[in-house]
């Protein structure tokens, strides 16, 4: 602590100095101020109001999910939501915990079979790592790599969490004791829960249905409002209500509301910064539950955003908004909060809220920072079943059966991701899913990229170039031109050089023509593949030659020593001002090789431009 009081100066500087070298902005918010006007700010205070309405409960309900005192959401949802905008800048993504990491520590916290006393020593040390690797992470530019993971695998992941929060919240809506063993996956937590159903607190079932009654019945005539929160406090009243007629009427003595568990009050006088212990043995036990976590969070940050600002006509810088996750997240284990992400249904209150600024956030943070301090007493009036009825309605409104149906349908690679990311997660573990899901996907997709597509041209009747079919009969002698669509990095190498085998096997081939303007990210590997394949065609009196040759190819075989091999007079340039004209120009190469057989090839560009392309060459 002393240590970073003394060196604080140099930390600051060193972290700017790591921001404006690598493309981020240290304090973007900085830029929404300078031009702040009233009318952006009656909108931000708005759309702050509103969000911090949904916050709120939306943080208690996170944290009971994670197994946190209440507080621990209320106190991360003001810190992000406040912290976060200062270094992202951006009014798309509101932060705070979600029902994906407060699963996620659920989980993890489970699995280490510890006590209360040391899940909340340890959680500062879990959040400020996550919010390391977040900033890592925009400082190397990590975020443009996430387009690489498919869609269907949060599609998965979300689809088993939502069924994990419902579950492991049946115990709590049915008022039952169940202690719930570390390690058990979600048939093992719904096996316990029916094996206890006998025991069910009918009190606690009968607020369960008149809140989700309630709730019901306000998302489907009032959607714009915060109906959580309203609904949390309906549920509260109908309590009280109910443990006074218990109390007037003989007939209702057994449903006495008050033997119903309440959450605890909230004490925000006591609230105070946290210093993380920097434990070595708990840092490389927790380190893979938060580079999880920090994962999950910038994929379903960014998915929000993207579209968010996509639908208001604006960019969003990835990178910048995972440095502005990452700072949230270190507050937030400065002061008693849980991990932050970027919460979807904050964001597009936030946004159909008409906020102007990334300052609605920051509102919202102030907004729900005075109101934990203010009334954070009357959540003991708050029954456990009733937040536990709402946050099975949030798991519930997680499942969507129209994007479940499009990955299924869409194509047979993302039904596999699919499958794997949502069976790992129910029967291992929900961060283990979403690890194997993202691997499958990866996968999957580099073994679509890794073959490469081979089309052979021959001329028709009237000179055109048309592609050859299986059945197609090459004139004698002849020149294939093939072109090559796709990649061509090391995955693909060997499937290139087969197939590129089988094309010259025929003893009527005598020159080779290769198209590449469609040919991307050569390697050492698929350099070394075109040499092998140079070598065995020239010991068969085939000479290949390579048309369309953009500069990025040209500078690889220029490297490697492969236009030596090639032969410099049988490479030609890409001309993008005339794309046919670097394929003539090897025709007339090809015509000089065959010396002088006959043969007749035309190769038509744009209309304006036929007669000039259209040549006698060698076919």
């Amino acid at each position: 602590m002393n240590w970073a009081r003394k060196h604080s100066g140099n930390i600051r500087r060193a972290v700017v100095f790591l921001v404006s070298h690598n493309r981020l902005e240290f304090l973007p918010i900085l830029r929404a101020v300078r031009d702040y006007r009233g009318e952006k700010a009656k909108q931000d205070l708005r759309a702050g109001i509103n969000v911090a309405l949904l916050a709120l409960p939306q943080g208690m309900a996170y944290a009971y999910i994670a197994g946190l005192p209440i507080q621990y959401g209320i106190y991360g949802s003001a810190v992000a939501a406040a912290v976060g905008p200062l270094f992202s800048g951006t009014r798309f993504i509101v932060l705070g915990p979600t029902n994906a990491t407060s699963i996620l520590i659920f989980t993890s916290f489970l699995a280490f079979n510890i006590s209360q006393v040391e899940k909340l020593a340890l959680l500062p040390l879990l959040v400020c790592m996550v919010g390391v690797f977040l900033v890592m992470g925009a400082f190397f530019r990590v975020a443009n790599f996430i387009q690489y993971v498919s869609r269907t695998v949060v599609t998965g992941y979300i689809t088993a969490a939502a069924l994990y929060i419902m579950v492991n919240q049946l115990r709590k809506v049915l008022g039952l004791e169940i202690e719930i063993p570390k390690g058990t996956t979600f048939f093992g937590v719904l096996g316990l829960t029916l094996d206890s159903i006998k025991d069910t607190h009918l009190p606690s079932v009968v607020l369960c249905l008149a809140t989700a009654t309630a709730f019901y019945l306000m998302q489907k005539k009032f959607r714009t409002l915060p109906n959580v929160a309203i609904c949390m406090v309906l549920g509260s009243l109908f309590a009280i209500v109910l443990d006074q007629a218990s109390q007037l009427s003989p007939v209702l003595e057994g449903w006495r509301a008050s033997e119903v568990k309440m959450l605890p009050p909230i004490d925000a006088t006591t609230w105070s910064p946290t210093i993380p212990t920097l434990d070595p043995v708990w840092i490389s036990q927790l380190a893979g539950t938060a580079l999880v976590i920090a994962f999950l969070s910038i994929l379903e940050g960014t998915s929000i955003g993207k579209t968010l600002a996509a639908q208001s006509g604006e960019r969003l810088d990835s990178n910048q908004e995972m440095f502005g996750m990452g700072m949230a997240n270190i507050a937030c284990a400065l002061c008693s909060g849980v991990p932050a992400s970027g919460s979807l249904s904050r964001s597009k209150l936030n946004a159909e809220s008409g906020a102007a600024t990334a300052l609605a956030s920051i509102f919202c943070g102030i907004i729900c920072g005075a109101v934990a301090l203010a009334l954070g007493y009357l959540t003991k009036f708050i029954p456990q079943p009733v937040l536990g009825v709402l946050v099975i309605a949030i798991g519930f409104s997680l499942v969507s059966p129209f994007h479940i149906k499009l990955v299924i349908k869409a194509t047979r690679s993302d039904a596999i991701v699919f499958a794997t990311t949502f069976l790992a997660a129910l029967f291992i573990k929900l961060e283990f899913g979403i690890i194997l899901g993202a691997i499958t996907s990866i996968v999957l997709y580099l073994n679509k990229a890794a073959v490469p597509e081979l089309v052979e041209y021959t001329a028709n009747e009237s000179g055109q170039l048309t592609p050859l079919g299986e059945e197609g009969k090459r004139p004698d002698p002849e020149v294939s031109i093939v072109h090559v669509e796709g990649e061509l990095f090391f995955g693909a190498a060997e499937l290139f050089r087969d197939q590129m085998r089988r094309v010259v096997e025929d003893p009527n081939l005598k020159v080779v023509v290769l198209k590449m303007r469609n040919a991307h990210h050569l390697d050492a590997t698929s350099v070394l593949a075109l040499m092998e394949l140079v070598a065995s065609m020239r010991k068969h009196d085939r000479y290949l030659l390579v048309s369309e040759a953009r500069k990025d190819v040209v500078r690889v075989f220029r490297n490697s020593g492969l236009i030596e091999v090639i032969g410099r007079k049988n490479i030609f340039a890409d001309a993008a001002q005339n794309p046919t004209l670097s394929t003539a120009k090897a025709l007339r190469r090809a015509k000089e090789i065959l010396g002088g057989e006959q043969a007749r090839v035309s190769i038509y560009a744009e209309a304006q431009k036929r007669k000039e392309a259209s040549r006698g060459a060698g076919s």
